[in-house]
Formats: C-alpha cells, structure tokens, sequence
C-alpha cells in the first residue's frame, strides 16, 4: 500500500491547541468483518490487534479519574472485541454516554445476534455507517450485498425503538462520498435519506453525519495509484474555512489506540503521528491519568485541511 505521510508532514496548515477534554475516542481493534474502500483504519477480516482487558481496565480508570462524559468506541468492528460488552456496561455504570461507530452489518453476523438488544438495554447511541441510500453507490464502496444487510439492520434497531421518537435510542448514519469530492450539504442530505430510507424501507433515524475522505491509507493510496493525490490536496485546501478552526474534534478529544497509545484524533493514530502535549516520545493514557492537556498544541500535518475544508468534518459530521 502506497503511503501518504511522507507528502502530509510539511505544512501550513495553522497551528490549534487545545481545551478542555470532553471525549474519549476508543480503538478497540483494526478486526472488521467487512474491507472498505474508504477505511482510514485499513480493517478487515485478517487483522488480529485487538485491546486487551487491562488496557480496557485503564479505559475505564481514565473516565473515572479525568471525569469524562462521553466514551467514541470504534474499530475495525468495535463489537468484535471480545471485551466489548465488559466494557459497555461498566462505562454505562459511571454515567457515561457510549457512542459505537457499528458498521451494521455485524448485527448480523452468527455470534452477534443480541447485540442490538444489548445496545437497547445499555442504552448506548448507534452511529452507523451508511454511504449511501442508494444500493448500487453502497456496494460499491463496502462490497457486494452490504447494502441489503445494512438495511436488515437498521430494520432490527428501528424494532428496538432506535431512531424513534420518544424513545431515548438514538440512531445516526454517516455518509461518505464515494469518490474525490466533498461531501453535499449535512443538512439537505439529511432530508434526502430521510426521505428515501423512509419511502423505500420504512427506516427511521435521528442525525446523519457526513465526512469528508482523509487523504490517508487505503483512500490515500488509492489517490497516489491514480495519480489523484495532489489534484484532491487542492480541493482541500481550496475550501479551506478559517472558522472551522475553532470546533476542530481534535481541540476537544483524544484518540486512543488498541495498545493504549493516545493521539490527538483518529487520523493522526492511522498516520502514527502521536500527541506533543506530553514529554513522552509516544504518550500512553496512564500518563495522561494526572494533568491537563488544555491549551497544548495539536500535531498538525496537511491532512488537517481535510477537517477544515467546507462545511467541516469531524467524527460528529460537518462543523458548521
């Protein structure tokens, strides 16, 4: 696989710094049951990194000790962790809010069966990941036949109650593009799926977010195989909006890899860029458990623009 760090370190991307933590970004393994195009995390069936019960353990420490109210669990399938429910369950005893990014399709898999009514009794938030509502730009971009159990899916968490109103049970999707162009506009793209998932399978959701491919892994090498690389560079840098400087995810989240390893946001894990806030030369979370990373600066690098280019995007979808 062609790397793109090389061409991302140099850059002129502003310099941001942080504020207060409010969110802790999970990677509980890179174990997927599915190999998309688009995965920053490079997923899939034959990865073994998984995070052990005692980094687990360490989780769960941090959000007690740092007072951190809202858990960002993703993967690979985040599910597939064999820990997964441990870990759930005990964040949900803190009173913390649990988000898992679910690529749908594990709901279906033999061994995850319950899953859903787990995710209802725990009362976690979904943020699924849906492409598209169209079949064919759908299979296209996650393979063949996902789009029809990504639907099942989303049938057996509606039953659940997510995504209805009144219920509590919130139900996202997340839409990337399939191609080398920003994403249209979060709000009127809402209507478009609600609209469509409703008249075609008679699904219900809360929220969609969208963002927007980061010139890093499977897309970024993609992007240099083609020959395209510089061409979507200049795209980003070409929408490039001040304002989205200050609701950046990375001025108020860590990202946490499967070994414990913390970065400021899930790209810069995927590039292996690890945080500056510290004097470790690869900060773990233990030496994060004491002290405060507010007002410390970010390590940047030109996928930044990826962030700030448009409407914005984070893990939450656009920014402004």
């Amino acid at each position: 696989m062609l790397d793109t760090l090389p061409l991302l370190e140099r850059t002129d991307f502003p310099q941001i710094r942080r504020s207060n933590l409010e969110k802790l970004q999970v990677n509980l393994g890179y174990l997927c049951n599915l190999s998309c195009v688009h995965c920053h995390v490079n997923a899939g069936p034959r990865r073994t990194e998984l995070m052990d019960r005692d980094t687990i353990d360490l989780v769960l420490a941090f959000l007690k000790k740092q007072g951190i109210r809202e858990l960002d669990l993703t993967g690979g399938a985040p599910e597939m962790n064999p820990h997964f429910k441990y870990l759930v369950s005990q964040a949900r005893a803190l009173g913390v809010n649990v988000m898992d990014r679910c690529n749908l399709t594990i709901l279906l898999e033999p061994g995850y069966e319950d899953m859903a009514a787990f995710f209802a009794d725990q009362g976690v938030e979904i943020t699924a990941s849906l492409p598209c509502y169209a079949e064919q730009n759908v299979d296209k971009q996650r393979g063949k036949g996902v789009y029809h159990d990504s639907i099942e899916a989303l049938k057996i968490l509606n039953q659940m109650g997510y995504g209805k109103a009144g219920s509590g049970l919130k139900l996202n999707l997340v839409y990337n593009p399939t191609g080398t162009n920003l994403p249209p506009a979060q709000d009127a793209l809402k209507a478009d799926y609600q609209r469509e998932l409703k008249q075609r399978h008679g699904i219900e959701f809360n929220d969609l977010f969208v963002i927007t491919n980061m010139p890093i892994s499977r897309f970024g090498s993609m992007l240099l195989s083609k020959g395209l690389f510089d061409d979507y560079m200049a795209l980003l840098k070409d929408n490039y909006a001040e304002h989205n400087l200050a609701t950046l995810m990375c001025r108020s989240l860590i990202s946490v890899d499967w070994q414990g390893h913390v970065y400021d946001c899930d790209f810069n894990q995927m590039l292996h860029l690890p945080m500056i806030a510290t004097d470790k030369h690869n900060p773990h979370l233990r030496d994060l458990m004491t002290g405060d990373i507010a007002g410390k600066d970010v390590r940047i690098g030109d996928h930044c623009y990826g962030c700030a280019a448009g409407q914005g995007s984070s893990c939450g979808g656009a920014l402004d």
